[in-house]
């Protein structure tokens, strides 16, 4: 059964908005239009969680389910090349790996340009000078290009760390040390705070491969017992994240 509704030219719900308070769940199918993966998310289900996803791959037989989609995400990341790091970010209670891939160039005009795909823009204009100011990148005069392979759309602040580091990794024209994920909110100060469900998050990283995983420094208190096999680097400021994270400093 298919239902149809509208949203009137003044902005009054007559069609869609309305017909959600009468039904018992509401799902939305994400993803771009040129990526071959699809984000089904729950944003209202009267009988469970909201806080699962399920990603499925578009192929010529239909939606097939995809049950590893970190590994999937992963597969295409190119080697030994600068601006491409690694983070996890919750989708409900699922930790995904995803690649994030910064581009830095010299601007041609007055005005440089910045642009994202997959992280929200003003997120990437408060890291840029959280970047300028506190580390002393000079990025006024550069084009700055995030993108989030696999055309995922990340909200989790979790990934502030490894867009700032991918920038300066670009810009710096330096590779992040190898088999390394960055995990980390950057605050105004240049403080990296601390995040929520680090533990699955560094198992997802475990189970992939992954040797060493830099994370902040308030959540690795809460993991002096842990023994697992991938290394922990906790960093307290965004500089000793760059400075380990690109130039192997400890």
């Amino acid at each position: 059964m298919f239902i149809i509704g509208h949203v009137t030219k003044e902005g009054a719900i007559a069609g869609p908005r309305v017909l959600e308070h009468i039904v018992d769940t509401v799902l939305y199918f994400e993803g771009d239009r040129f990526s071959v993966y699809r984000i089904l998310r729950a944003v209202k289900n009267r009988f469970g969680s909201t806080n699962e996803i399920g990603v499925f791959e578009m192929s010529s037989g239909g939606l097939i389910e995809v049950k590893n989609p970190s590994e999937i995400f992963l597969s295409e990341r190119p080697k030994d090349v600068s601006g491409s790091v690694v983070t996890s970010v919750l989708e409900g209670t699922r930790p995904l790996l995803v690649e994030i891939q910064s581009l830095v160039s010299k601007s041609n005009f007055g005005y440089a340009s910045r642009r994202s795909q997959g992280f929200d823009f003003n997120r990437l204009s408060l890291l840029v000078a959280v970047l300028e100011k506190r580390i002393g990148l000079a990025l006024e005069a550069e084009d700055i290009f995030v993108n989030v392979a696999g055309g995922i759309k990340v909200e989790d602040p979790t990934a502030d760390l490894a867009v700032a580091a991918a920038i300066a990794s670009a810009f710096r024209e330096q590779m992040v040390i190898p088999e390394t994920v960055i995990l980390g909110e950057v605050g105004l100060a240049g403080e990296i705070r601390s995040i929520s469900q680090i533990a699955l998050r560094i198992n997802e990283a475990e189970k992939l491969g992954f040797k060493r995983v830099i994370i902040p420094k308030n959540n690795y208190k809460s993991l002096k017992d842990y023994k697992g096999g991938i290394e922990l680097i906790p960093i307290a400021t965004l500089k000793e994240a760059l400075d380990i994270g690109l130039g192997g400093k400890k």
